[in-house]
Formats: C-alpha cells, sequence, structure tokens
C-alpha cells in the first residue's frame, strides 16, 4: 500500500510542524510529511524542515500578480510530490478557492480557541482579553471563510486566575502539541487523505 503523503504549510515558528513529523515518523507508519510550505522565507520553521530533511518551498505571495497564480504555483509542487492533504500549522493565509478545488475536505487547520468563539489571528489572545474561563484548542476543515470550517476535534483549556497571556499560550501549545498528531490519527484511519 502506497504511503499517505502530505504537506504542511506554516508561517512561523513551526513547532506544531515538528510535533506532527515526529508523531507520523514514530507513529503512523503509513504516513509521509514531503514538504513544508511557507510564505515567510526566514520563518523559522524552515530550519525544523532542514534538520528533519524535509524539503520546504518559499512562496512569496508578492511575485504573483494574485492570490490564484501562486495557489497554481503551490498546486503544481504538491502534485508534483503526489500529496493528497494538506495540513495547516499557523499559516496565516486564507486559502483560496483554487487549492480548496484541488484539495476537497483534504486541508485542515488548527486553531488556538474553541470555535467558533475567537476565530482569527489573535485566538489566544482575544480569549483570554475577553475573560473567558475556559479555551482551548480546535481543529477543523478549511473552507473558505476564516476559521469556519467544520469542526474535526476539540479540547479545553482552563484559563487560571494566575494565568497571564504568555503561561496561557505555553499551555495551549502544549495541547496543540497532542491533539493535532492524535487527530491526524483519526482522520488516516477515517480515510480522509486517501484519493
Amino acid at each position: 500500500m502506497n504511503p499517505i503523503r502530505l504537506a504542511v504549510f506554516a508561517s512561523g515558528n513551526g513547532t506544531n510542524f515538528t510535533a506532527l513529523v515526529n508523531y507520523a515518523k514514530k507513529q503512523l507508519p503509513n504516513v509521509e510529511i514531503v514538504r513544508l510550505i511557507v510564505d515567510h522565507k526566514y520563518a523559522f520553521v524552515v530550519q525544523r524542515a532542514k534538520k528533519l530533511e524535509i524539503p520546504s518551498t518559499y512562496i512569496d505571495y508578492r511575485k504573483f500578480k494574485d492570490k490564484a497564480a501562486a495557489e497554481t504555483e503551490i498546486i503544481g509542487r504538491l502534485k508534483e510530490d503526489q500529496v493528497s492533504g494538506i495540513l495547516l500549522a499557523g499559516f496565516m493565509r486564507i486559502i483560496g478557492p483554487d487549492l480548496l478545488l484541488a484539495f476537497p475536505n483534504r486541508i485542515i487547520n488548527i486553531h488556538p480557541a474553541l470555535l467558533p468563539s475567537f476565530p482569527g489571528r489573535h485566538g489566544i489572545e482575544d480569549a483570554f482579553e475577553y475573560g473567558v474561563k475556559v479555551t482551548g484548542v480546535t481543529i477543523h476543515y478549511v473552507d473558505n471563510g476564516v476559521d469556519s470550517g467544520e469542526i474535526i476535534a476539540q479540547a479545553p483549556v482552563r484559563i487560571k486566575e494566575s494565568d497571564n497571556l504568555e503561561s496561557l499560550e505555553k499551555r495551549i501549545h502544549r495541547l496543540e502539541h497532542r491533539l493535532y498528531p492524535q487527530t491526524l490519527r483519526q482522520l488516516i484511519k477515517k480515510g480522509v487523505f486517501t484519493v
């Protein structure tokens, strides 16, 4: 049976990328993460990919006439890699219709809040500043909205009175590093990435 080949899209530090790659290598013998796509040339995640010997591709969206042209480039790269699904891990761009069409119901995202509350770029900060007692992590399918796709998995994080933004972020990230790989395992079992 051919391995399931996945790509990760990221924009920043890449701790979820590392968690996914390490989990796949140890726990998912039929899954290979074969490509990292980044939209920031100097994102630290590129160094992580080098260390893990996973090729990365930098897409400079400013060099394309529009998002569709950039996504055409990405789709071509992923087709060459025989990728059947995409895992977003801190990728700070809205996925356009071309990519959604190329990978229908096979693009997954992680969000550091309990959706539908606190969507967007600052989920942890927004929940903390609002004063909720419980926030958490959501894994969801990507659609054409902002963090609006069907929810796959969620896990809560209680906000303690002693928490500051930094301590809450650390606890949420620790949960992300467990929940995302476990959810990937469930999605593989369900055949989500089987084309």
